[in-house]
């Protein structure tokens, strides 16, 4: 194992027992701490971020996108920070009796909340998931190994040495929060077989990263992220409102999991909604590649193929399907769609109904855009990351989904027979 990955792991197994046992008053009174210490620190963290977007520029692959994932503006970090003193607000999970009953031999049996443990996350250029993680792990009693891209590594950096700042400050365990700073892929191979220090490890990011973590991984996994998310227009959908749910879930951020990357149309709705949403779509800069149907509305869109149907974008590109049925369009989304979001825009309560039974998915809206899946709208603070498997977790994480359960049984004497 890579001496870094070890001794930070080794750190952070050690910190925990000491975390688990922290109290709330500490927990809430680092957080609120460190929120100020980031926005004292914002100058310097800022360089530190342009740094790497310098760096970024050398590449010349790189999208908007993902230069959109990776910036860090004053604005940013005052949200961060927020994130940090909402979480702080919350309720703390740990110790808390979730039920308890009482057995014919007298027994009184109870579940209580505990700290998962020693958490890990590989993430890529998302600079504020360095904070969301530890804010969210140190609330809830765990310790945390944050492993993040080489091309955040120097904004990483500048954030964890205010975070190490505030924990000295706070006196909590010193392997509390640990950066892995090794870039080279053989670290992050070691971290997802470090079974005997991490209890959790979280990939964030797209697509073949989450696939690298879950093929390679022997600690277990809570797989994350990949958002093929669907906007369904619905037969009878006000058009107006339509129109503005898709173009926002498209737009409002087209670099997150959360982004709508196809649009389907009820073949009733399309002669009323197409052309205003083509329009506002092209007008924000948007690529459509369409299907036979929606290319007849405008010369500009490109035709799509299959791959346009199962592809997570992350940018500012689009498909848009025109369907025949209410059912085609579940269809589509299910056979497509990657368990993330999606939603339906309708003025039929039945119809809506039937969306939120039959669609399978950790997040399904009806009249609203698919940007709300997130940990702080939910009303969590911030958020790990987005859950899309059923085992332990779904959707947004908070701090119920860093914990575990204990059985607590408390007896007189009985012995079993």
């Amino acid at each position: 194992m890579h001496p870094e990955v070890l001794e930070k792991c080794q750190k952070a197994r050690l910190a925990a027992a000491d975390l688990a046992s922290t109290s709330t008053s500490l927990k809430n009174e680092f957080l609120l701490a460190l929120a100020e210490m980031l926005r004292e620190n914002s100058p310097e963290i800022i360089e530190a971020n342009k740094i790497d977007l310098e760096n970024l520029k050398k590449n010349k692959g790189y999208s908007k996108a993902f230069h959109d994932r990776l910036l860090l503006t004053k604005e940013r970090i005052d949200q961060m920070a927020e994130g940090l003193r909402d979480i702080a607000s919350l309720e703390d999970p740990i110790g808390e009796v979730i039920k308890m009953w009482k057995r014919p031999n007298g027994l009184q049996i109870g579940q209580i909340r505990v700290p998962m443990g020693v958490v890990a996350i590989i993430y890529e250029a998302r600079p504020n998931v360095t904070i969301d993680a530890a804010g969210l792990a140190l609330k809830a009693g765990n310790a945390v190994v944050l492993r993040g891209s080489s091309e955040a590594i120097n904004s990483n950096k500048a954030l964890v040495a205010v975070i190490k700042s505030c924990v000295r400050r706070y006196i909590l365990p010193d392997g509390s929060v640990g950066l892995i700073e090794e870039t080279d892929r053989a670290a992050a191979a070691d971290l997802m077989r470090a079974n005997q220090y991490l209890d959790l490890l979280i990939p964030r990011g797209g697509a073949s990263l989450i696939r690298a973590v879950v093929e390679n991984a022997t600690v277990p996994v809570i797989e994350t992220g990949v958002g093929n998310c669907h906007v369904y227009i619905d037969q009878g959908a006000e058009p107006d409102m339509a129109v503005e749910i898709a173009v926002n879930a498209k737009i409002h951020r087209p670099g997150v999991c959360n982004a709508a990357e196809t649009i389907l149309v009820h073949s009733d709705a399309a002669p009323l909604v197409m052309k205003n949403l083509i329009e506002k779509l092209l007008h924000a800069g948007v690529e459509i590649r369409g299907c036979p149907k929606t290319r007849s509305y405008s010369s500009v869109v490109k035709e799509a193929d299959e791959s346009d149907w199962e592809t997570e974008y992350l940018d500012l590109i689009v498909a848009v399907k025109v369907v025949n049925s209410f059912d085609e369009a579940v269809n589509h989304i299910n056979r497509y769609g990657t368990g993330h979001s999606e939603a339906i825009v309708t003025c039929d309560y039945s119809r809506s109904r039937e969306f939120l039974n039959r669609i399978d998915a950790a997040a399904v809206y009806v009249n609203a855009s698919t940007r709300f899946t997130d940990g702080a709208e939910f009303g969590l603070g911030a958020e790990m990351g987005i859950s899309t498997q059923k085992l332990h977790v779904r959707g947004p994480m908070g701090l119920q989904a860093l914990t575990s359960i204990k059985y607590i049984i408390y007896g007189d004497g009985q012995i079993r027979q």
